[in-house]
């Protein structure tokens, strides 16, 4: 709760209430609870005393008596003294502000606090609305705890842009921030990591502390919020950082500037300082007896974000499971423990994270273990869904190349599937798409939604205007847009955006392909190649995936249209030298394609032009394949067999 303010003194008449009142306040500011609520019973046996603002004190100080853990109760009693409006009032009509020190409106706000603590962000800003759409009409301290909360809130939901925003709108109209010193243009910031959710500077929670009395005629109305006078230029610097504004970030000692020093650093890409400032916290945490699981759970996880950007993937996913580990501690009973503590858990980051850092040392089962948590939380993050799908595939590839080790006597077999990743129309076992396993069939579904979610965040997607028309017209900061629809990751560009389409639809051809739905398969190559921005790795896949699709619905002459191999020789060649792939080359890619091209002819009887083709493949790549395939063509030519090739080929 707050920091208390004295009650105050409105008619003579009153003076005992008002004495019985400032008893009460102080009984409960020493801890004395019981005799606080004793106080508490005296004053509502009175006419004049307010019975809402007594039970919500009541509620409020039972809650404290319990060690701050019973916030269910305090909440079920905070419903009851503020129901929600009816819907077909506004957000402000619902509630009167009249007397901002009215126990409807500290109840409404102590509600908001508790979803933030317990990580119900869409519903904390729902509760939140009416205070902040009039908080000017609020006392002065309500308003600036209001709007703490509601940028704590816009920040906890990756509303960057708005949190800006409203910064500006508190520090034009109400005053309540004043401008923070800039540093030079050339400070270097860069975009964050897209794929990871990076949790550096955490805020100071509104904390549980003794409660503040508003302007209200009678009992202090007490309600849940920390200090302000600290959190809201913390929270300022915070915004501006994460907005990649220029701006001095000053060192007072405490953990939490140092650790915002730390996210600037890893802004501007200095990860040698973002590590060494983030152990420095921990040094002088640990000399000073201050650590706390809390801390100790930010850095382990901080630092395992950024030598996940560096790609020391081993040493992040380390650091990641010592994370999990300091926050199991927190999260080993949340019913019980205080609010402050259940908002700091943050295992579905955390494991999302590690879940990153699996993929990458190519451990797809852990990895799809870390990621099915998260999901739950996170269920619209398309790119979620695409890492799911990720995890999927790599565990079935690992699968299928010992199956392919073990059986390398079928040599017609080998010599006719198309080379793209070793793709094949093998037929698996029936399984349920529902069921959370690492199988093509989840991967499949994980791609559709991912697929679905994107498309429909692609419409709404929104460009960000110029500096000179917002200078021009500078709009309320409601009206301001973030493109946040991967959350816990910040906000994408419409950069990121495209890249992530291609490759969903890349995983999604391939997946087709895998599960002989080659009408699919091809749509989705089709669908790549028509994306905008098409990296030239991608624009690879896609020709490769369409080939192969046409080849398995006999179509072999417009499969041929697809990998000719003179469009390779224009691809760029650090897509492939930057990538985790087996192709990691130019030439790779070509006698890749080249291959498939072979296929593609034995398909049409053209035999000779096939083998002409094939002893050219020396990249060691496809040399295994070629052999196999020259083998069947050779086969194939002293016996005179032409017709029925493409039957044989296929099976």
């Amino acid at each position: 709760m707050g920091s208390a303010d004295s009650p105050t003194k409105t008619q003579a008449n009153e003076d005992e209430n008002y004495n019985i009142l400032c008893h009460a306040h102080e009984q409960f500011s020493n801890g004395e609870y019981d005799r606080c609520l004793e106080l508490m019973q005296q004053l509502e046996s009175t006419e004049e005393s307010s019975g809402s603002i007594l039970r919500h004190n009541r509620a409020v100080v039972h809650y404290y008596k319990s060690g701050c853990t019973e916030h269910a109760a305090l909440l079920k009693e905070l419903e009851e003294l503020d129901p929600d409006p009816s819907p077909s009032l506004s957000s402000t009509e619902g509630l009167s502000l009249k007397h901002s020190g009215s126990g409807a409106t500290v109840a409404r706000y102590n509600k908001s606090v508790i979803y933030y603590h317990r990580h119900m962000y869409a519903t904390a800003l729902e509760k939140l609305a009416p205070l902040v759409n009039r908080l000017d009409a609020l006392e002065k301290h309500m308003a600036a705890l209001t709007a703490t909360l509601q940028l704590q809130l816009l920040l906890a939901t990756n509303q960057l842009n708005r949190a800006e925003a409203f910064l500006d709108y508190l520090q034009r109209k109400l005053n309540f921030v004043s401008s923070v010193p800039s540093i030079s243009s050339n400070s270097g910031a860069s975009p964050s990591v897209d794929e990871t959710a990076t949790t550096t500077a955490q805020t100071s929670s509104t904390v549980a502390t003794p409660a503040t009395s508003p302007d209200s005629a009678m009992a202090p109305a007490v309600r849940l919020g920390g200090d302000v006078s600290g959190t809201l230029q913390l929270l300022q610097l915070l915004t501006h950082v994460l907005n990649r504004k220029p701006v001095v970030v000053p060192e007072d000692g405490t953990p939490q500037f140092a650790a915002l020093k730390a996210h600037q650093y890893y802004i501007m890409k200095d990860f040698q300082m973002a590590a060494k400032q983030l152990m420095r916290i921990n040094n002088d945490c640990s000399q000073s007896g201050s650590v706390m699981t809390q801390l100790s759970t930010c850095i382990a996880n901080n630092m395992g974000v950024i030598h996940l950007r560096v790609r020391h993937y081993a040493l992040a996913a380390k650091f990641f499971q010592n994370a999990l580990t300091f926050d199991k501690q927190l999260a080993s009973n949340l019913r019980q423990s205080t609010l402050q503590t259940m908002s700091s858990a943050r295992s579905c980051e955390i494991l999302y994270n590690l879940g990153i850092s699996m993929l990458h040392l190519r451990r797809p089962k852990e990895a799809f273990q870390c990621f099915l948590v998260p999901v739950k939380l996170y269920h619209s993050n398309p790119r979620l869904w695409f890492r799911m799908a990720e995890a999927c595939i790599m565990e079935h590839e690992e699968k299928l190349l010992v199956e392919e080790r073990e059986s390398l006597n079928d040599v017609a077999s080998s010599a006719a599937t198309s080379f793209a990743f070793g793709s094949s129309s093998k037929s698996y076992g029936a399984q349920s798409a529902a069921v959370p396993e690492p199988t093509l069939e989840f991967a499949a579904l994980c791609l559709r939604s991912a697929l679905t979610l994107t498309l429909h965040y692609k419409t709404s997607f929104h460009i960000a205007p110029s500096q000179e028309e917002m200078l021009d017209e500078r709009p309320h900061w409601r009206q301001v847009q973030d493109n946040n629809f991967c959350n816990p990751s910040k906000p994408i560009s419409l950069e990121s955006l495209e890249n992530m389409l291609a490759a969903i639809y890349a995983a999604y051809s391939f997946v087709s392909l895998r599960l002989g739905d080659h009408v699919t398969a091809l749509e989705m190559a089709d669908e790549l190649l028509k994306t905008d921005r098409l990296s030239d790795a991608h624009k690879l896949l896609g020709h490769m995936y369409a080939g192969e699709a046409l080849m398995y619905m006999d179509k072999p002459a417009d499969a041929r249209d697809h990998l000719e191999p003179t469009f390779v020789s224009t691809l760029n060649a650090f897509d492939f030298e930057t990538r985790d792939w087996q192709v990691k080359s130019l030439d790779a890619a070509q006698q890749v394609v080249r291959y498939n091209l072979a296929v593609a002819m034995t398909l049409q009887n053209d035999f000779k032009a096939a083998k002409s083709l094939l002893i050219s493949l020396t990249h060691s790549i496809v040399t295994a394949k070629a052999l196999s395939l020259r083998r069947y063509i050779d086969a194939k030519l002293s016996s005179g067999i032409g017709t029925g090739a493409a039957n044989t080929l296929k099976s």
